[in-house]
């Protein structure tokens, strides 16, 4: 169950972001390339996980081995590209992160569960 432990991967990483968003302080300068470079690094296994989560739950999907619409899949991964960028960047609304942060649950919980009855 490839996708099972690519979907508790990503939600140990969504519990892990949120953290950041809430403790720590926004960066001085956006702009600034030493920390553009740490981001990169730091994020760049969970662009990889989420590309693979993709690819592995359109599968599933297709393949009827979990009841959720294609649509949901990109969706969220698009939305934990966002969430990636605004945990470490700190510029969104706590509102807005916190929507962005229960969607993604939303969809690996509902993931998860079906796996694991499975």
């Amino acid at each position: 169950m490839i996708l099972l432990e690519q979907t508790e991967k990503l939600q140990q990483y969504l519990i892990t972001l949120k953290d950041k968003f809430e403790y720590s302080e926004p960066p001085e300068n956006k702009k600034d390339r030493e920390f553009f470079l740490q981001v990169k690094q730091e994020t760049e296994p969970v662009y990889e996980l989420l590309n693979q989560w993709e690819k592995s739950a359109l599968e599933a999907v297709k393949n009827r081995e979990v009841q959720i619409h294609p649509h949901q899949v990109t969706s969220t991964r698009e939305n934990m590209e966002l969430m990636l960028m605004h945990s470490y960047y700190i510029d969104a609304r706590r509102k807005r992160y916190m929507e962005l942060n229960n969607s993604i649950h939303y969809v690996l919980d509902q993931i998860h569960r079906e796996l694991s009855q499975a």
